[in-house]
Order: C-alpha cells, then structure tokens, then sequence
C-alpha cells in the first residue's frame, strides 16, 4: 500500500550528456521499485528536466504532507551543502504547510567500497592477461572540486580500496577542478614501473567528465604500451547503490542526519579557505535550469571558470563548480 502522505524526492546534478540524464532516470526507476509504499519523484539542479521545483511541486500535488529529500550525489561539496538545500529551503518556504526533510549524500559507505570493489574486479576479468594484484596499480578518480573536504573523501575511498583489495600501489586522481588531474596522474604513476594501471572513477553516472577520464587513459596506453591500462566501470546502478540510497532513507525516516561539518569550509576556518566561513546560502543554477541537453538543441554553455593548473577547465555540466559566495 502507497503511503499518501510522504514522499520521496531524489535530486540529481542534472548534464548536457543525454546518456548521464538516461542513467540518473534509470535509477529512479530502481528506487521506485525499491521502495513501492512511497510515491517518488526525481529532478535536476540544472540542464535537465524535470527540474527540482517541478518534482517537489508534483509531489505536492499528488497529495504529499512530508518530502523527505535525497542528493543524488556521492560527495557533500557545494552542491549538497549549499544549492540542493536553498532548492529545498525555498520550496518548504512557500508550502509551509508541508514537513519537508533533506537528507545527507551517499558519502563513504561499506556498500559502495564494495560495489567499487566488484567494478573493479569486472575490469580485471577483461584482461587476457594474468598480472597479480600486487603488480597492479589502482587509480581512483573523483569529480574534483574547490572544497577540500569532498577531495579529500576521494584519497580515503583510494585508500580502502589499495588495502582491501590488495593493490601494489594506488593514487587518487581529479577530472577538472583541482589536481592531480588524470592525463598528469598516469603520466606519473606509468613511471612506477606496474604491470597493470586501473583506472576507476568513482562516480554514480557517465558523462563530460567520466568520458574525459576514459579518454585520457586510451591516450596514456597509446603512449605506454609497455604498461597495461584497464578501465573500470563507474559505479551506475549496482545493486548495492540502491541499498544506500535506500539507507540514506532510512535515515531520514528514523530522524534528522547530521552532514559532516566539521571540516566544512562554510562553517569552520579551513586551511587556505578561510574566506568562505560564513558566506551566504544560495543557488547559482538559474542560468542552466532546465535548459536542456545537448540532444535537445546545440547549446553552448558559453563561459568557461578558469581554475588553477586545470588546463583552462570547461565548465561542464558535470564538474562540481563550487563558488566561495555560496554559504552553509
């Protein structure tokens, strides 16, 4: 039996990649199945439609008295901890009527350690080549963002990973934003003389980013064809996936889940950001809501946000570009 009164609202990025916004829709279709008692409903921060105001608002519509909120996302940068809740403080701010609760990110969890465990095992299967694990080197790759906290849960996940599967070595690596960016990480570490480089990005969906990545790791086995490179899968909807969003839900069932502050640039002093404490809470996305992909029309998102050591980043649909005016 559907529960009327409380509903689920799953926040995405959003992308101008039509096969990202396809996978994102793919997984609320798990959750649906999943979690049949609640009506559920998806949207984006930018780009794609529905937005997030439009899911919220069908909710709404269809009956709800409690939303309770969940960022697609694995990381609480900029998005998670400023735009996602100024959507969902503004929505609940005209519907006072409404209970609505938002919950924390997918962060790091056992399931997704091991959903990326078999990810990575899948890609060793494809090789016809018999390298042991000790002679293999891991590369775990993230977004990359300007909040040193979200980066920093990149080298832990690496780091879970090298130990409990056993890897020879491993680095942690970022598609735009800060560095390590990729093409410079295998240039480096292909100098550590490993039979093997797996090359995993530890993210939910493909897209500009995780193609780069893939890319960027064909030009490297081009250049060093003495060193086997393989490609991992990136985590999309692996049964433990919907676990923990499912878990998240839980959460939020069961009370209100504390997000990890205590690194948080927002709203302690952290080193080299000391700037950001206390900035102002509010979306960026007005420009790009709801736009579209590139499918839909030849749109050229036309500015590009010059970052440091990035080789002129594109700001792309699917980068973390967190802005120090944003606040906690």
């Amino acid at each position: 039996m559907t529960d009327s009164k409380t509903a689920v609202m799953i926040c995405g990025h959003g992308s101008r990649d039509r096969q990202a916004i396809e996978e994102f829709t793919l997984l609320a279709q798990h959750l649906r199945q999943r979690l049949p008692q609640f009506d559920l409903e998806s949207g984006f921060l930018e780009f794609a439609r529905p937005i997030i105001r439009d899911g919220l608002e069908a909710l709404k519509s269809r009956g709800a008295g409690r939303i309770l909120a969940l960022p697609g996302m694995l990381f609480a940068a900029g998005h998670v901890k400023n735009d996602l809740p100024w959507e969902i403080n503004s929505f609940a701010a005209d519907n006072p009527g409404l209970e609505v609760k938002y919950g924390r990110e997918l962060a790091i969890d056992l399931k997704l350690l091991k959903a990326s465990a078999e990810r990575i095992e899948s890609a060793e299967r494809t090789s016809g080549r018999t390298i042991s694990r000790a002679d293999s080197l891991l590369l775990v790759v993230g977004r990359g963002t300007n909040d040193p906290d979200a980066n920093s849960n990149i080298a832990k996940v690496t780091r879970m990973l090298w130990e409990g599967m056993g890897f020879g070595w491993a680095e942690c690596a970022f598609s735009g934003v800060t560095t390590p960016l990729v093409d410079a990480a295998l240039d480096r570490v292909q100098r550590m003389g490993f039979a093997r480089i797996v090359v995993f990005p530890y993210f939910l969906f493909t897209g500009i980013l995780v193609k780069r990545i893939y890319q960027w790791t064909d030009e490297a086995a081009a250049r060093f064809p003495g060193v086997e490179f393989l490609k991992a899968p990136y985590l999309r909807d692996h049964p433990l996936v919907i676990d923990s969003f499912a878990d998240r839900l839980e959460e939020l069932l069961d009370g209100q889940p504390a997000m990890n502050c205590q690194l948080c640039k927002y709203r302690e002093q952290a080193l080299g950001y000391e700037g950001a404490v206390g900035a102002l809470q509010t979306g960026h996305h007005h420009h790009v809501r709801g736009i579209g992909t590139d499918d839909d029309h030849q749109h050229d998102h036309g500015h590009t946000h010059e970052h440091p050591h990035d080789h002129h980043h594109e700001h792309g649909p699917d980068d973390h570009h967190d802005h120090d005016h944003h606040g906690h």
